[in-house]
């Protein structure tokens, strides 16, 4: 297969920002490709080269694929500079800069996708001395023979912003329309959400059809998608929609893990499916001294402790530990963390995922000897909302965000990969003013001025609305940034800056700097109100009018654990503008 045929398509899902298209075009495109092409095929079109959990990550630097256009196009490097500090797009900047291109090879070959996969999964596995150097002859062995409209796909590919917008749903979708039909899609939405890995499941479709989706079962090593909850108000809501009885438990503010144990290793994958092992080893082995069986997938939460006082502490402090290299060691003893389990997803052979709650449960207790080291979620079986109410004080003294919910029925099943009611966050009662957080995406800024100028002065904050796969702002977001945070910011954000608005961004208002959606900031709101001028729920409360956030401040925590897909949802929101109308009402 030729690497322009796959261009083509890209081209085709950039010049929409409708799913229903995008999916329409990936769907076409892949009933017709080679099996031995279709799990390549959808990992670049997601602008990756393998599933999340793989430690392998390409993400060359600007500067090198600076040196690497210049190189094989022989045009100056300040002139390549220069396009790129006008353009700040990788892609149209190599379009731009092949479209120019000086040197004619004499033995140029087309480019197939076996080969420009080939050196992709080189580059990205390439470390050590002399890995620069190698990463550099790589990319440009295949930018030698490409033409402008490859290279900005290579050039996106390699640093990361391929920015098509092809979310995981949709690739679930057209996968689903290509091979059997729409009404499949909760078989091949399922295998993906136990596997995590949407180039297999594309892979086995394509070859086994819908009957070889049976094979892909749960096992260790392949992170399940994590399950998320809805939230509500009150006990009495939450008892009502649970049936009178449900199991509440502490929600611990951490970092949510889930655990792969087998005899010969332990692996911890966080809620976006990064492999955090290297990163809590004193985590792996609070883990081998607790568990009792011969293979397992657990869940829990990594919580800072005082082990001073046995507190817990804030989730900043944790954080403390993510993405280190050095000084690991430090680290842990600077920043202790205690795991404590909630569940158990996978145990000896045995798919644990569709059995209700309290199976699930009695296994975790079976398994794990609890200890200093690793322990259990607290957790009580309530019916009554002032019990509820109690357990709920108690959480907040010792430390905790408030209390999950979950269902204690026959149907309680772990719905890997989906929000649903079967788990219900009920974190704070909501009255006139807002005093629940948010978990919001930065999708513009604003000049800074005064003592913030030459930063960011504001962020144009926003919601996602996963039925239409678009972000919708929500308030401008300039307070609760200390002058560390707002001189990081730039850099935090640099990746992602885009030269237009998103095309998956739904706005009124007009940004400096746009991003692509990626960074996740918790905030703090006065109230919520509404507003003509933002776009999340516009139009579902009062004709003309979406939801705004009052009085916006950041609570300094980045949610580093969180995707832009899986912050607060426009749905969401408006459930909490409902809820706190209807307080101010009674």
């Amino acid at each position: 297969m030729l690497f322009r045929d796959l261009v083509d398509v890209f081209d085709s899902l950039e010049s929409t920002a409708s799913r229903l298209e995008m999916t329409d075009y990936l769907a076409e495109f892949f009933s017709r490709v080679d099996c031995e092409d279709i799990d390549k095929i959808v990992y670049l079109t997601q602008g990756k080269l393998f599933p999340d959990f793989y430690p392998e990550k390409l993400g060359i630097a600007d500067k090198l694929l600076l040196k690497a256009l210049a190189f094989t196009s022989g045009i100056r490097d300040s002139e390549v500079q220069e396009t790129w500090l006008r353009e700040g797009d990788p892609g149209i900047v190599a379009r731009e800069v092949f479209g120019k291109k000086k040197q004619t090879a004499l033995f140029s070959k087309e480019l197939t996708l076996d080969r420009v996969h080939s050196n992709l999964v080189r580059i990205a596995r390439a470390e050590g001395s002399g890995s620069q150097d190698l990463k550099m002859k790589l990319l440009a062995d295949i930018l030698h023979d490409a033409t402008p409209d490859e290279a900005k796909y290579l050039a996106r590919i390699v640093t990361g912003r391929m920015r098509l917008g092809v979310a995981a749903a949709t690739a679930v979708d057209a996968l689903s329309q290509a091979f059997g039909g729409k009404e499949h899609k909760p078989e091949v939405e399922r295998a993906f959400n136990i596997s995590s890995d949407l180039g297999l499941v594309a892979r086995t479709l394509c070859s086994e059809g819908l009957n070889g989706l049976s094979n892909l079962q749960v096992r260790v090593g392949s992170p399940i998608r994590a399950m998320l909850a809805e939230r509500l108000s009150s006990p009495e809501e939450i008892l009502e929609k649970l049936g009178g009885t449900a199991a509440f438990e502490y929600k611990y503010d951490g970092v949510r893990v889930q655990a792969h144990i087998s005899k010969e290793e332990i692996k911890l994958f966080s809620r976006r499916l990064e492999d955090l092992t290297p990163q809590f080893p004193d985590v792996v082995s609070d883990l081998r001294k607790a568990f009792k069986g011969s293979e397992t997938i657990v869940e829990g939460e990594c919580v800072p402790i005082d082990m001073n006082t046995g507190e817990m502490l804030p989730f900043q402090e944790v954080s403390h530990r993510r993405g280190r290299k050095y000084g690991l060691e430090d680290a842990i003893e600077e920043y202790p963390v205690r795991i404590f389990l909630f569940d158990c997803l996978y145990l000896d052979g045995e798919d644990l995922t569709e059995h209700p709650l309290s199976t699930r449960r009695k296994a975790l207790e079976g398994i794990i000897d609890q200890g200093n080291a690793a322990r259990l979620s607290e957790m009580r079986v309530l019916d009554n909302p002032q019990e509820v109410v109690s357990f709920f004080n108690r959480a907040l003294q010792d430390g905790c965000e408030g209390l999950m919910a979950k269902s204690i029925g026959e149907g309680s099943v772990y719905r890997a990969g989906a929000r649903g009611f079967l788990w219900i966050k009920y974190k704070k009662e909501y009255r006139s003013e807002m005093t629940d957080t948010v978990d919001l995406v930065a999708v513009g800024a604003f000049a800074g001025r005064g003592r913030r100028g030459g930063v960011y002065g504001a962020l144009l904050m926003a919601t996602y609305n996963d039925e239409e796969d678009r972000f919708e702002t929500v308030c401008k977001l300039g307070s609760g940034f200390d002058d560390e945070f707002l001189a990081a910011l730039p850099g935090l954000l640099e990746p992602y800056k885009e030269g237009e608005k998103h095309r998956h961004v739904e706005s009124k208002m007009d940004a400096d700097f746009w991003f692509e959606p990626s960074l996740v900031l918790e905030v703090l709101g006065s109230e919520i109100s509404l507003s003509p001028i933002h776009t999340t729920a516009f139009s579902r409360i009062r004709e003309g009018a979406g939801l705004a956030i009052r009085f916006p401040r950041f609570t300094g925590k980045v949610r580093e654990d969180k995707g832009p897909r899986e912050a607060t949802s426009s749905e969401e929101l408006e459930a909490m503008y409902r809820q706190q109308l209807k307080r101010v009402e009674s």
